[in-house]
């Protein structure tokens, strides 16, 4: 039989930082590109409430429901042998409470194979992760740049707020969370904020100094259109793999050279 690879714990993870072990993290949304992302190698996969954007069209993230991210999710889960599976609280579970954000985290751990969530929030959504941990539900927190508060933000801009920001990060550890995504901040201030924390920092967008980088899939492989922002790098570009190989297939039906004998059944 082959060897069973251990999966990435969530005390393992947060130890990744005192390892001085960089972490990477990329989203997953669906088992095939979940199960070649966990080949990779890859510490954590993020089934992303980008997932609204990204597979779903729409302009913001604020669409996915919960049941449609338990159902992603779980697709995820089953491919994952070694990466943390980390879960996206959708818009607005957090913010109904801390008991139905236990019962909404609950759900997620119960229907799919993942490990932990991820809520957006810092000191305001201290009692959320505070209930959360408590019940037994690892969290990710996630400050600076928030996409679901878009709205109330005025759109997706750089974090400044230095004040705030150390505020949100330290609530988020003291509450318990295992982990924090900074999205968006000047790469001093994240630095600070690493140094500061116990827990991993997970930067997107905040410089090279996190103890970690998290991308969305579809701006990593090239699959997005559109504007990229700064903070991406582009590793690949499918969207032209996929443009060339379908237009050769459409030329290939047209013309009548496809199926060839060699697809053909006798």
């Amino acid at each position: 039989m082959p060897e069973r690879i251990a999966r990435i714990t969530v005390p393992e993870f947060a130890g990744m930082k005192h390892q001085r072990r960089k972490i990477s993290m990329v989203t997953a949304y669906d088992y095939p590109t979940a199960a070649v992302l966990d080949a990779a190698g890859v510490e954590s996969i993020l089934v992303g409430d980008s997932m609204s954007m990204v597979v779903q069209g729409h302009e913001n993230t604020l669409h996915v429901t919960l049941d449609e991210i338990i159902y992603h999710a779980e697709l995820v889960g089953r491919a994952v042998q070694h990466a943390l599976v980390v879960v996206d609280l959708p818009f607005p579970t957090n913010h109904l409470g801390v008991h139905k954000a236990i019962e909404y985290g609950g759900r997620i751990l119960k229907q799919t194979r993942c490990q932990a969530v991820k809520l957006e929030g810092g000191a305001e959504q201290a009692d959320v992760i505070r209930g959360l941990t408590a019940a037994g539900i690892p969290v990710m927190a996630h400050v600076g740049l928030r996409p679901q508060s878009v709205h109330v933000m005025g759109g997706y801009k750089v974090q400044r707020d230095e004040e705030r920001l150390l505020e949100d990060s330290r609530a988020a550890e003291d509450a318990g969370a295992f982990g924090i995504v900074l999205e968006c901040i000047p790469a001093a201030l994240a630095d600070k904020i690493t140094n500061m924390l116990r827990i991993p920092t997970i930067g997107i967008g905040a410089g090279a100094a996190c103890d970690g980088q998290v991308l969305v899939l579809h701006d990593l492989i090239g699959l997005s259109e559109g504007h990229s922002p700064k903070f991406v790098k582009r590793y690949a570009d499918v969207r032209s793999v996929i443009l060339d190989a379908a237009t050769r297939f459409r030329d290939d039906v047209r013309a009548g050279a496809f199926p060839g004998p060699e697809h053909s059944y006798k």
